[in-house]
């Protein structure tokens, strides 16, 4: 049976039950979160900030967004919070309503599941191995002429791959002709050098259908505070912010990602170079043993396991060992064998190492 009863990484608690480890004791490489844990002196400063529990938090979450505007150089109506970037990806299908959403596989799984929540028919096509998953340019175009909004992770989730900015301008363009909302769910591209980030932020005021849905929870590692944003054209977030649950975020959420965009550039760009040098030493420790990569650029790698292994069985057995990998077989366009690892520190590289080569006897099936 596979841990994600819930439909993803970082259940703790159904592993440490089903394994009878400590949460405390485990490895987590299901869940993709910043291994050097939240910017310097933010706990503290959250610690300090308690008392503000006893107040409601600003409904219009304007100290943050006043953040926001300041980083990106954009007017404060281009963005709206969420509680994770998730609440926006929702508030996207409750806004725009549309009977006809695309999504491209394998990809985050709450692009279906919000869908179809939402009532909405959901269409599909599919990345191949030899494009390291990404969707054939062309098959994404009449994905966006024959629905009414499409979900495109950039970078992806579970390969981690970007598309280039030339397909990226194809694709809103596509979108403007036909109407079509084009949701581009860029949740990991922190993770990236800013100079190899392609993203079309810097020049949204062109696409009035284009919609860039960005996450605080991984790069700052405060998956549970649950803050994200999204940015888009004034009258798209004003129709958004219509369908929004009044202070669904909370106000240690808001105040941590003040702190956050205070700019410790020091912090994201060691995170950056950590994560840039140990997905490299884990791509080479993992073809050493059989495994199968593909060249992504975020905090995780998606990992095809020898002939004759599982994904359910090698998560069993890492489990044991108090590791925790994510399996992808549920991912439609992928298969049994398919696992997702997060890219740490040197540590977690090495105890994932050390354990998974005890479970595949150090040689290949």
């Amino acid at each position: 049976m596979l841990l994600e009863v819930y439909g993803h990484g970082g259940d703790l608690q159904t592993a440490s039950e089903r394994y009878g480890i400590s949460p405390g004791q485990m490895t987590d490489l299901s869940a993709n979160i910043n291994p050097l844990g939240p910017p310097p002196g933010l706990i503290d400063k959250l610690r300090a900030a308690m008392p503000e529990i006893v107040k409601y938090p600003d409904p219009g979450h304007r100290r943050f967004i006043s953040r926001l505007s300041e980083r990106y150089a954009l007017e404060a109506d281009h963005f709206i919070i969420g509680n994770g970037a998730a609440e926006n990806m929702a508030l996207a299908l409750l806004a725009l309503s549309p009977a006809r959403v695309g999504i491209i596989e394998p990809c985050f799984s709450e692009y279906r599941t919000l869908a179809e929540q939402f009532g909405a028919t959901v269409s599909s096509v599919y990345g191949t191995a030899e494009r390291a998953f990404r969707a054939d340019p062309g098959d994404i175009e009449r994905l966006i002429e024959e629905t009414e909004l499409v979900f495109l992770g950039q970078p992806n989730n579970p390969n981690g791959v970007q598309y280039p900015l030339d397909e990226l301008h194809r694709f809103a363009q596509t979108a403007e002709r036909c109407g079509t909302y084009l949701v581009v769910d860029e949740a990991f591209v922190d993770f990236i050098p800013e100079a190899k980030r392609q993203t079309l932020l810097p020049v949204l005021g062109q696409y009035k259908h284009l919609i860039l849905i960005r996450s605080m929870t991984k790069f700052y590692a405060i998956p549970g505070l649950r803050l994200g944003f999204a940015l888009a054209a004034p009258e798209l977030v004003a129709r958004m912010r219509s369908k929004q649950v009044t202070w669904s975020v909370n106000a240690l959420a808001l105040i941590a990602g003040e702190i956050c965009l205070q700019g410790d550039e020091v912090y994201e760009q060691a995170t950056i170079s950590l994560i840039t040098e140990q997905r490299e030493l884990l791509h080479t420790g993992l073809h050493q043993l059989g495994c199968q990569t593909w060249p992504g650029e975020a905090n995780f790698m998606l990992v095809r396991l020898p002939e004759g292994w599982t994904a359910a069985a090698v998560q069993t057995e890492l489990g044991r060992r108090g590791v925790l990998v994510r399996s992808c077989a549920m991912y439609p366009g992928l298969g049994e064998r398919d696992i997702r690892i997060a890219v740490k520190g040197q540590a977690e590289r090495e105890k994932l190492l050390t354990e998974l080569t005890a479970v595949l006897g150090g040689k290949t099936e």
